[in-house]
């Protein structure tokens, strides 16, 4: 239906920045659709991120992100951001691009996946 396509993964050390991204395509996409990253790391279950409508308005992101990671939309590119500063070693994980019509935080409510990109951050 939608196909999505992540960037924008590393090798980094703690304190550095990344910026993720995500294109889709494959489908026209309008402000039914929301938009959103779940990261994944090693063993451990799926965690949601951050969530935005894709008019780029009513961007969510979780506790331990919300300080130091920025989503974003440009839905003329149809391409989602993820600026992440300030890494830590517990940010490591695989990074997922998720798309969905309406509004979500659970990882089951969306039907639209990514591969995902690999972010490494070393302490």
């Amino acid at each position: 239906q939608v196909r999505l396509a992540e960037r924008g993964g590393g090798l980094v050390q703690a304190g550095d920045s990344l910026r993720l991204t995500c294109l889709a395509s494959g489908w026209s996409l309008d402000r039914t659709w929301f938009m959103a990253w779940f990261r994944q790391a090693p063993g451990k279950e799926r965690e949601f991120v951050a969530s935005i409508n894709w008019s780029g308005s009513g961007a969510e992101s979780a506790d331990s992100v919300q300080a130091r990671f920025t989503i974003s939309m440009d839905s003329y590119r149809n391409t989602l951001y993820l600026q992440m500063n300030g890494l830590k070693p517990e940010d490591t994980a695989v990074y997922y691009c998720a798309a969905r019509i309406g509004s979500a935080k659970n990882g089951e409510e969306y039907n639209n996946w990514g591969q995902g990109t690999q972010v490494t951050v070393l302490s």
